[in-house]
Protein backbone atom coordinates (compact mmCIF):
# COMPACT_ATOMS: atom_id res chain seq x y z
CA UNK A 1 0.00 0.00 0.00
CA UNK A 2 3.07 2.21 1.16
CA UNK A 3 6.64 2.03 0.92
CA UNK A 4 8.63 5.49 1.73
CA UNK A 5 12.68 4.69 0.87
CA UNK A 6 12.11 1.09 0.01
CA UNK A 7 12.02 -1.03 -3.12
CA UNK A 8 9.35 -3.28 -2.59
CA UNK A 9 5.91 -1.78 -4.61
CA UNK A 10 1.90 -2.61 -5.75
CA UNK A 11 3.73 -5.32 -7.65
CA UNK A 12 6.07 -7.31 -5.05
CA UNK A 13 4.21 -9.97 -3.09
CA UNK A 14 5.30 -11.17 -0.17
CA UNK A 15 4.50 -14.84 1.13
CA UNK A 16 4.95 -15.31 5.02
CA UNK A 17 5.28 -18.30 7.35
CA UNK A 18 4.90 -17.71 11.41
CA UNK A 19 5.62 -20.71 13.34
CA UNK A 20 6.31 -20.66 17.46
CA UNK A 21 7.13 -16.54 17.38
CA UNK A 22 9.68 -17.04 14.53
CA UNK A 23 8.77 -15.22 10.69
CA UNK A 24 10.53 -16.61 7.51
CA UNK A 25 9.15 -15.38 4.06
CA UNK A 26 9.96 -14.74 0.60
CA UNK A 27 9.04 -11.84 -1.90
CA UNK A 28 9.39 -10.96 -5.53
CA UNK A 29 8.02 -8.95 -8.20
CA UNK A 30 8.14 -4.97 -9.00
CA UNK A 31 11.78 -4.64 -9.25
CA UNK A 32 12.18 -6.94 -6.47
CA UNK A 33 14.00 -10.05 -8.35
CA UNK A 34 13.87 -12.34 -5.50
CA UNK A 35 14.13 -11.50 -1.64
CA UNK A 36 13.89 -13.21 1.96
CA UNK A 37 13.01 -12.00 5.33
CA UNK A 38 13.43 -13.78 8.58
CA UNK A 39 12.13 -12.17 12.20
CA UNK A 40 10.50 -13.07 15.20
CA UNK A 41 6.77 -11.86 16.86
CA UNK A 42 7.77 -9.46 19.86
CA UNK A 43 4.48 -8.68 20.87
CA UNK A 44 0.86 -9.60 20.70
CA UNK A 45 0.89 -7.22 17.39
CA UNK A 46 4.31 -6.48 17.08
CA UNK A 47 7.20 -8.19 15.27
CA UNK A 48 10.70 -7.19 13.50
CA UNK A 49 12.51 -8.32 10.74
CA UNK A 50 15.48 -8.61 8.72
CA UNK A 51 15.45 -8.81 5.21
CA UNK A 52 17.85 -9.01 1.58
CA UNK A 53 16.83 -8.89 -1.71
CA UNK A 54 18.40 -8.69 -5.15
CA UNK A 55 16.64 -6.11 -7.41
CA UNK A 56 15.99 -6.67 -11.47
CA UNK A 57 18.64 -3.90 -11.32
CA UNK A 58 21.31 -5.84 -9.67
CA UNK A 59 21.41 -4.26 -6.49
CA UNK A 60 22.08 -6.44 -3.71
CA UNK A 61 19.88 -5.03 -0.69
CA UNK A 62 20.10 -5.68 3.45
CA UNK A 63 18.09 -4.14 5.86
CA UNK A 64 15.51 -3.99 8.80
CA UNK A 65 11.84 -3.38 9.67
CA UNK A 66 10.14 -3.05 13.41
CA UNK A 67 5.77 -3.36 12.85
CA UNK A 68 2.67 -3.70 13.87
CA UNK A 69 0.42 -6.49 12.94
CA UNK A 70 -3.79 -5.02 12.71
CA UNK A 71 -6.73 -6.22 10.77
CA UNK A 72 -8.77 -4.34 8.92
CA UNK A 73 -12.56 -3.61 7.96
CA UNK A 74 -12.89 -6.38 5.76
CA UNK A 75 -10.38 -9.22 8.08
CA UNK A 76 -7.59 -8.71 6.08
CA UNK A 77 -4.30 -8.69 7.77
CA UNK A 78 -2.53 -5.48 7.88
CA UNK A 79 1.11 -4.25 8.39
CA UNK A 80 2.61 -1.44 9.10
CA UNK A 81 6.49 -0.99 9.45
CA UNK A 82 9.38 1.78 9.85
CA UNK A 83 12.43 0.40 8.26
CA UNK A 84 16.06 1.29 7.70
CA UNK A 85 18.86 -0.12 5.24
CA UNK A 86 21.94 -2.15 5.98
CA UNK A 87 23.48 -2.65 3.27
CA UNK A 88 23.43 -1.48 -0.63
CA UNK A 89 21.08 1.29 0.50
CA UNK A 90 20.66 4.56 2.73
CA UNK A 91 18.15 5.87 4.99
CA UNK A 92 14.57 4.85 6.56
CA UNK A 93 11.43 5.48 6.21
CA UNK A 94 7.79 3.45 6.91
CA UNK A 95 5.77 0.94 4.98
CA UNK A 96 2.24 -0.74 5.02
CA UNK A 97 1.04 -3.78 3.56
CA UNK A 98 -2.80 -5.29 3.14
CA UNK A 99 -3.59 -9.13 2.61
CA UNK A 100 -4.23 -10.13 -0.74
CA UNK A 101 -7.80 -12.43 -0.53
CA UNK A 102 -9.75 -13.45 -3.68
CA UNK A 103 -11.86 -10.19 -3.56
CA UNK A 104 -8.40 -7.79 -3.72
Amino acid sequence: MNNTDGRSGTDTVFHYHVAAGHITGTYQGGTIQTGHLVGRVTGVDTIELLYHCLTTEGELLSGWSRGRVNRDHAGRTTLAFVLGWLFGACGEGESSYIELTSET
